[in-house]
């Protein structure tokens, strides 16, 4: 009997308990058993620390508005597994989704049984595994592959990828990838093959440049700078962080259609500017009252959501809600975020890395911000905070600013209906912002 959705996600639950493993002995026998699925497309790499989901989805969208049968795999999921695989910008059915996770769970168990005691098939192998044969059973010609952790030893770097973008470079993961930006570049652009086109931002660190530049001389890699005046207006995706992702996102594919002897078309760009959405970064859920959803996880990101906050925190008073895990620098999200607000719900994202609630309280009184409460359940943190935004009733408005863990936002959408809940123009998506 065939899995269903059901089935699919209590294997992928099961895995959990194996953790996170380096290395890429296991994928790679993973592939040999489905038969090299990833050899069956065009890959498009994304790595970097922030703005991966983001820089995926849209270089998919312009490369399908050139004709091109484009396909994505994406990490992590806000509200079902399903959204981790997409083929023609929509994320595959559920039965697909299903059968895809039974065939790789069908090569991992041939796997596990050649590996030493103790060793096991990841989580994250697991669904890259299905991803690779699901992209490849759908005959998609190119693949936009988002890693998850660093580079050299991810899942998704048993590809052979003609152009690779790196997105950033930010000090997260230090136990696993290094304590410095030279230390943590070095980790993603391992997955840089010889010849390749690596992407940039305009504006790299002075590190990442370095090492991009040693690439070229040293394995023939071409490096391209990314520029925000390439980015077309209206843009659909909110916030000013979306710029440089979307810049980045049209030179990787016009790199691709350069490599198919294709030209890039202005008019299709500007139709996948307009057109693509990336759910739960800096989102609009709902307009009353006006409340954003941002997963921003880390320092970087935080920064990047500041800056798109400034016009709406003058004209607005803002409630936070905020969980963040424990291996991420509170301290340095706080530190960004409250000064922009009025008033702070500190929440516990659904994951046994969550930093308790208290913690983050006792983190901003230390910063000065006394204004603050305390609620575990992030569902019931966000209703506090939206019936004291709605009772703001003299001065500025009031909204609600969700942020601080992608799983945090995860399980806000699913309590209120996302990743769609309100409806705004597609072709700008910032004009349902004030």
């Amino acid at each position: 009997m065939s899995w269903r959705l059901r089935d699919a996600e209590r294997e992928l639950r099961a895995l959990e308990l194996f953790g996170m493993r380096f290395g890429l002995e296991r994928m790679r026998r993973l592939m040999t058993v489905l038969d090299s699925p990833q050899r069956d497309f065009e890959a498009i790499h994304v790595v970097g620390t922030n703005g991966k989901s983001s820089t995926t989805r849209m270089t998919a969208a312009i490369l399908e508005c050139h004709g091109i049968r484009t396909g994505a795999y994406l990490s992590p999921h806000l509200v079902s597994y399903t959204e981790r695989i997409q083929v023609v910008e929509r994320d595959v059915a559920d039965d697909e989704f299903a059968a895809a996770i039974e065939r790789a769970a069908w090569a991992a168990e041939r796997v596990n049984r050649t590996l030493t005691s103790g060793d096991h098939v990841t989580q994250f192998e697991l669904v890259t595994a299905a991803a690779f044969w699901e992209l490849a059973r759908r005959q998609v010609d190119v693949a936009v592959i988002e890693a998850g952790l660093g580079g050299r030893y991810d899942a998704t770097n048993v590809l052979d990828a003609g152009v690779c973008v790196l997105t950033n470079v930010g000090l997260e993961h230090t136990r696993w990838l290094g304590p410095t930006v030279r230390d943590i570049a070095i980790e993603k652009l391992a997955v840089v093959p010889p010849d390749a086109v690596l992407v940039l931002a305009a504006r790299p660190q002075p590190e990442v440049r370095a090492l991009a530049r040693a690439l070229a001389a040293d394995q023939g890699v071409r490096v391209i700078h990314a520029h925000e005046r390439d980015t077309p207006a209206p843009l659909a995706a909110a916030g000013r962080f979306q710029r440089e992702n979307f810049a980045l996102a049209r030179a990787a594919a016009q790199s691709c259609l350069a490599a198919r002897g294709l030209a890039p078309s202005e008019p299709a760009i500007r139709r996948a500017a307009a057109g693509v959405l990336v759910p739960g970064r800096f989102e609009l859920v709902r307009q009353r009252p006006l409340t954003i959803f941002d997963g921003a996880h880390n320092t970087d990101a935080a920064l990047a959501l500041r800056e798109s906050l400034t016009a709406l925190a003058r004209e607005h008073r803002i409630a936070l809600v905020i969980g963040v895990l424990e291996d991420k620098d509170a301290v340095g999200m706080l530190r960004t975020l409250l000064p922009l607000c009025e008033r702070a719900w500190f929440t516990a994202p659904p994951s046994p890395r969550a930093l308790p609630p208290a913690t983050l309280q006792s983190l901003a009184s230390q910063l000065g911000f006394s204004d603050t409460s305390c609620e575990p359940e992030p569902a019931r943190a966000l209703c506090l905070a939206s019936a004291w935004a709605a009772q703001q009733t003299t001065g500025r408005p009031a909204m609600v600013l969700a942020t601080g863990s992608v799983y945090l936002i995860g399980a806000l959408m699913h309590e209120i209906g996302s990743p769609s809940a309100v409806p705004a123009p597609r072709g700008n998506r910032e004009s349902a912002l004030p």
